[in-house]
């Protein structure tokens, strides 16, 4: 599925962005540098920063003031990625079709860079002059990104991650584990872009944060299919690697079958959620689509 011009765009905008918040390569400590710089700079769908800019633009922020927000959710995701792939994680070797940072640098420099990157990320929120918004928003960003990153969000999911493996799990503790695993940090991209926003009512952040809560559902389960059907030099990470390790996900716990329609149930109710917000949510839709119809 081919992206529109405007979410193409917002992909380039992204790049550019990250590549001039990140340190330098000569700066010291270089090779930490050079690590941060590897992964960050490696490719991916970047649909966190997608979903800020979509959100904002829908609320009529400029591009210039999510520029910020949409750079910090890409560093946690990055650190995030950095740290799953170490070995007492899921000791994997290839990202984004390239090797993984510890396996092109080293374990101690892989775990430094991943932490550098979340510390960057609330240095861009608490101090950037780039974002305009006032300091009780900015405070705003930073406690739901810290929030989603931590342990009742992306690090406590990772943590019931590890406890799964080898254990069969019920549905709702599999997508208990994906809300707080996948689920925190897509939820906060579209949180922050809307707290970006001057005014926004209670009732379109709820329906915003709803549509969030099912984009990040059905983003893991279409994860949960494609390690199945997909190929490895597609993927741009190793094909089966979940089933390798003994991990739950939605095809062995429900079926492929039921997991295509539940990717469809929630795909469905995503977009439900952002009707009669009167706003223009196109992009939002897109996003949603590509989720469930993308092969990587």
């Amino acid at each position: 599925m081919n992206l529109s011009a405007t979410l193409q765009s917002y992909q380039q905008r992204i790049e550019v962005v990250l590549e001039r918040i990140l340190p330098a390569e000569a700066l010291l400590p270089e090779r930490l540098h050079r690590a941060m710089r590897y992964s960050m700079l490696n490719g991916g769908k970047r649909m966190r920063p997608l979903l800020v800019y979509a959100t904002g633009e829908a609320l009529g922020v400029s591009l210039d003031c999510l520029d910020i927000p949409a750079a910090a959710l890409e560093c946690i995701h990055v650190y995030s990625l950095i740290h799953d792939d170490l070995p007492a994680m899921d000791d994997d070797t290839l990202r984004r079709g390239k090797p993984t940072c510890h396996c092109a640098f080293d374990e101690a420099t892989a775990i430094l860079a991943g932490d550098a990157l979340q510390a960057l990320a609330f240095h861009l929120l608490a101090a950037s002059p780039e974002l305009t918004t006032e300091p009780a928003r900015r405070l705003q960003m930073i406690m739901q990104l810290s929030r989603a990153a931590g342990s009742q969000g992306m690090v406590g999911g990772q943590m019931l991650d590890l406890q799964a493996v080898g254990h069969i799990l019920s549905e709702p503790e599999l997508e208990n584990m994906h809300i707080h695993k996948t689920g925190a940090l897509i939820r906060a991209s579209v949180l922050l872009g809307a707290y970006c926003a001057p005014a926004i009512s209670p009732e379109q952040l709820e329906r915003l944060d709803h549509y969030a809560k099912c984009l990040g559902l059905a983003f893991q389960v279409q994860d949960d299919i494609l390690d199945v059907e997909s190929e490895t030099q597609v993927l741009g990470k190793t094909r089966g690697a979940d089933a390798a390790a003994n991990k739950p996900t939605y095809p062995s716990i429900i079926g492929m079958k039921a997991a295509k329609e539940k990717l469809q149930m929630l795909h469905q109710e995503a977009l439900s959620a952002l009707q009669d917000l009167a706003l223009p949510t196109q992009e939002l839709r897109e996003i949603a689509d590509f989720t469930v119809k993308r092969i990587f």
